[in-house]
């Protein structure tokens, strides 16, 4: 057998010729193109069915590039949203800290304004912390004795009264509240001026007006004043709102629960009232007179004027003023004092006497005649000291005696 070539070979034109052809081909359409632009809607078609086929083909590269891209992207946005959130808490604390200025500002604000229209001097202070004791309600401020504290000054601030300066030291000072146990304050309603004192409650917050009649006229929503009656409040100052009124006709007292006014929750400042109301000086207590014993007789009550006239009439009369025709001598009243009251006549005349010593008793008055002639009996005169009626004789002797 002999071999013989496939057909493609055997027909046909030979490769250089072939090459040539599709060189003068692609030639002219070049040329055709750069002169004429026949093959753009060529080019447009083939690149439109060609554009899957190149899609299909960069899909790989393209999901590696997209992988690469998403963990970047991913670990910039984790980078950029922690410092977001960190200057979020920075703008936030900017924040409170601007808010807080804006209500302390305000607060002070409200003082000055207070501070103002006070008719006493007073002086700003700021709470610093509330005391250990858990059982009382009390806070300590910055201003102490250095400052010019001292015991008992009222502390309030713009809505009403808050406390009592109770404790003072060098820098700092101790303020018992209202709502404290031991605190009692005299206050009256404004609406009617009905007089009251208001105890603390300790922890509940809240004052108690105690001892009020069940029928008194109080409301709930009526405003409590300081009445001025402890010298330590100025009259006038708000304390409280009547929060809660309990009229039971079976007890004796009503039950009356007020709310502050003037707290400290939402105040860091408060003012000192630097000085006290003037009050008048206190009477002098007046002295207890210790009652004579008379030997439960009826005696007329001394007079120190009326003792000082009947004492000199006493010394007038020893001196020899009286008449001795009557042979009598001045009598002692039941108080010692003579001259007040007169003695009556004794039954029998006595002799004229020289010299006379007087012994008076509350229920009887005796003299002693002394000075009589040798061998006579001394004559005593004994009246008794009973008032005698109503006379001319005892009108002339009170006159004498005033």
């Amino acid at each position: 057998m002999e071999y013989s070539p496939p057909p493609l070979f055997k027909q046909g034109a030979p490769a250089r010729v072939k090459m040539m052809v599709f060189a003068c081909i692609s030639i002219a359409l070049l040329l055709a193109d750069s002169r004429v632009r026949t093959l753009q809607t060529v080019r447009k078609v083939a690149g439109t069915i060609l554009y899957p086929l190149q899609m299909a083909a960069l899909m790989p590269r393209d999901a590696l590039y997209g992988v690469g891209d998403y963990f970047s992207s991913l670990s910039a946005l984790e980078k950029q949203v922690r410092e977001l959130k960190r200057q979020q808490i920075a703008s936030a604390l900017l924040l409170q800290q601007a808010q807080q200025r804006v209500a302390e500002n305000n607060q002070l604000r409200r003082l000055i304004d207070a501070r103002e229209h006070l008719p006493i001097k007073s002086m700003l202070a700021e709470i610093l912390y509330d005391a250990r004791d858990v059982n009382s309600r009390k806070i300590i401020l910055d201003r102490g004795s250095q400052q010019g504290l001292v015991l008992g000054l009222p502390v309030i601030d713009n809505q009403g009264v808050v406390g009592q300066v109770t404790r003072v030291f060098p820098f700092t000072s101790e303020v018992t509240l209202l709502t404290d146990k031991e605190q009692a304050i005299p206050v009256q309603l404004l609406r009617n001026g009905l007089r009251s004192v208001a105890y603390g409650r300790g922890k509940a917050g809240t004052l108690e007006l105690r001892f009020t009649a069940p029928n008194a006229d109080i409301q709930v929503g009526d405003i409590v004043v300081t009445s001025g009656l402890d010298g330590v409040y100025p009259a006038g100052l708000a304390v409280a709102r009547v929060s809660q009124v309990e009229n039971s006709a079976a007890g004796s007292f009503g039950g009356v629960i007020c709310q502050p006014l003037g707290g400290i929750s939402n105040n860091a400042q408060l003012l000192v009232l630097l000085s006290v109301p003037d009050m008048p000086p206190r009477p002098p207590d007046e002295e207890l007179r210790q009652p004579r014993k008379h030997n439960n007789k009826m005696a007329p009550i001394k007079d120190p004027a009326k003792e000082a006239d009947a004492a000199a009439t006493a010394a007038a009369t020893a001196a020899g003023a009286a008449p001795a025709a009557t042979g009598t001598a001045p009598a002692a009243n039941g108080n010692g004092a003579p001259g007040l009251m007169p003695v009556m006549p004794a039954t029998r005349p006595a002799p004229a006497p020289t010299g006379v010593t007087e012994t008076a008793t509350p229920a009887t008055s005796t003299a002693t005649l002394t000075g009589a002639p040798p061998g006579a009996r001394p004559a005593a005169a004994t009246a008794p000291a009973a008032r005698p009626a109503e006379g001319p004789e005892r009108a002339k002797a009170k006159e004498i005696a005033r």
